[in-house]
């Protein structure tokens, strides 16, 4: 994967405490056991990070850190 997936990794690692051993382009947020509330604290930093923004329906638990990452690197769901 791209840089923004290895920042997002270290985001996560940093940040909010995941283990990196846990984390996978193909891992759900829900299956790191995150909750609504968290991918929208999560959905803060990114935008602070990456000087972007993210419409806060474009990412759910069900969603894969990798599918966040290509919302990020591609501007899918990144406000005008």
């Amino acid at each position: 994967m791209g840089a923004v997936y290895e920042k997002l990794v270290d985001l996560l690692v940093n940040h909010f405490a995941v283990a990196r051993a846990q984390i996978r382009p193909d891992v759900t947020f829900e299956e790191l056991d995150m909750d609504s509330l968290f991918v929208v604290e999560l959905l803060l930093v990114i935008q602070s990070e990456f000087d972007v923004e993210i419409q806060d329906d474009a990412v759910g638990r069900a969603d894969s850190i990798g599918h966040l990452a290509g919302i990020v690197e591609s501007g899918i769901g990144v406000a005008p």
